[in-house]
Order: structure tokens, then sequence, then C-alpha cells
């Protein structure tokens, strides 16, 4: 029987103070934490364990934040043994997802996503475009109202679960996409706190820029298999991992794909690793029979661990 998945958090998991029991309880912890300020230069640290959340939340912060803090967590994991038998990650988590498989090391991956986040801030000024959760409306639904949106851009970025797909665009086109998808039956429209479009074609050029960093960076055949966010497949070589990095800014996240390809193949306990419960929450909407443990702090990583050792 396959073993245990590793799923990580993308942005808008992150909160004040997350990872600081990990670090200071576990070395292991804290020194993702030092290679990670070593990596950018900066304190990132105190920007976790302290805030502000008006800092935190800018999206150039966010990004390395969440990867260091879901890597923080993975190291844990791993200093108890506990290994993944397969991997994937939402949006930014892929990144966290790539260490855990050998494809990237984590000051390299630290380092690219602070790039990425760069990009994809400036890609789209600030307040001109964003992203909203479409709750109670199939997938085909919404993909079809962004195309009968005639004013502004909007399109579907991300196939979370049944009856939730997030969608991405400017002003006037999330407001438009609001409208319709009320009067089609949604039963409800949440703007999401993230400051642009993120995966969809508005971010393009920052995928173009990517695709000049990536170039430069190390690059490995993952040892564990990966799941991707755009084709909903495994991933084998560094060239396919480096082609869906760059693809993956401006196409959308296909999560829901993904964990049902994992669950097909016999994969049927999934541990969310890093801040936030997000992706425990769509795992279960997805199969409800999958065995969901999470771990981001003392509490969580003993649940999980007690879990881990009853579904043995």
């Amino acid at each position: 029987m396959p073993g245990i998945v590793f799923v990580f958090p993308g942005q808008g998991s992150q909160y004040v103070g997350m990872g600081r029991e990990l670090a200071d309880r576990y070395p292991e912890a804290a020194a993702v934490f030092q290679e990670a300020e070593a990596a950018l230069g900066r304190p990132l640290a105190r920007l976790c364990f302290n805030g502000p959340a008006e800092e935190l939340t800018l999206t150039e912060n966010t990004q390395p934040a969440v990867l260091t803090v879901s890597v923080a967590c993975y190291r844990v994991l791993q200093a108890h043994g506990v290994v993944p038998a397969a991997v994937a990650g939402h949006s930014l988590g892929e990144y966290s997802a790539l260490v855990a498989a050998g494809s990237l090391t984590f000051a390299e991956a630290v380092k690219l996503v602070a790039k990425r986040a760069q990009l994809m801030a400036t890609a789209v000024p600030a307040g001109q475009g964003g992203m909203a959760a479409v709750l109670g409306l199939d997938a085909e639904k919404v993909v079809t109202l962004c195309r009968e949106v005639k004013e502004g851009t909007v399109e579907a970025a991300n196939f979370n679960a049944p009856g939730q797909v997030v969608v991405a665009g400017d002003r006037q086109g999330l407001s438009s996409l609001t409208r319709l998808a009320k009067e089609a039956g949604a039963k409800r429209v949440i703007p999401l706190q993230v400051s642009g479009p993120f995966h969809s074609s508005l971010m393009a050029p920052a995928a173009r820029e990517l695709a000049d960093v990536l170039q430069k960076v190390p690059l490995a055949d993952p040892v564990v298999p990966l799941v991707s966010n755009v084709t909903a497949d495994y991933v084998y070589t560094a060239a396919a991992v480096r082609e869906n990095l760059v693809k993956q800014v401006a196409s959308p996240v296909r999560w829901e794909e993904g964990i049902r390809r994992l669950v097909e193949d016999g994969y049927h306990t999934f541990v969310e690793v890093g801040p936030g419960n997000v992706l425990s929450g769509l795992i279960k909407r997805i199969d409800r029979r999958a065995v969901v443990g999470q771990v981001e702090n003392i509490e969580t990583l003993e649940k999980t661990l007690a879990l881990l050792q009853e579904a043995k």
C-alpha cells in the first residue's frame, strides 16, 4: 500500500506566530530559519514570529515566509522518521514540495520564491487586480461565466475542490463575475486577501521573467513522486519541473484533479505540512475517505504522529 503524501500550503495560509513553537523546540526547524535569513539577508524569523501582519501579508514577504515555515515543519517530521511517499503543493507550496522531493535545495528555493514574489507583485499594480472564491457552483459553470464577462478580464485560477473555484482578474472583471455567479446560484463569492490576479493570463509578464531566472537555477529530477499544479500529473525530470514552474505563474492550479490522481493511485493518507489547514479541508471535500493530518505547531505535530501510528 502506498505511503503518506505530504501536501504544502500556498499564499494566504500565513499568520503572525507561525513556526515559532517548532523553531523554539527543534534545532532542525530553527536551522531552516537561519538558512533562509542567510540566503535572503533579512530577518524573516522575526517577521514570521512577531509580524506586523500588514508586513507579513505583502506578497514579497509572504511567499518566502510560508516556504520557510513549511520546510521547517517538514524537517521536524523528517527528524521523527516520517517521510513522504509522494508530494504536492498548492501554488507557492509546489516549491516546498520540490524541496521535499530533492529537486531544489532550500537555499535556492527561498531565493527563487523571493524573486517570483517580486515579479508577481509588479506584474499587475497593487489594487488593480485580485482573486475571489466562488462557492456552490461546479467548475464548468464558473469557466462558462468567466467567458461571458464582457468588461474586464476574469479567469478560473484555482480548481480547489467540488463547489470551490477561485477566479482571478482585474477589478472590473471580478465585479462582473461576482454578479453573474450570484445570479447563477452561487452560495457565496468571497474576495481573497491577495494583492494580484495570480494564476491568470494577467501574470504572463511575470512568467516570462521567471523563465529567465529559472534558467540559472540548478534543478534535479525529483526523487519522490511529485504531482504538478499545471498538469495534475507526476513530474519526472528537472526539465519538466522548470517548464511547469514557468507555466504555473499564469496557469490554473488543478488541485482537485491532482489529489484525485493520487487517490486513484492508492494514496489515502495526507499530511498538510506548513501553516494553516486549508488543504486538509479541501482534501476531505475531494475524498471523504482520506486520512488527513496537519503539522504547524507542537499540538498538531503530536496529533499527527499519533494519527500516523494508528493508521499503520
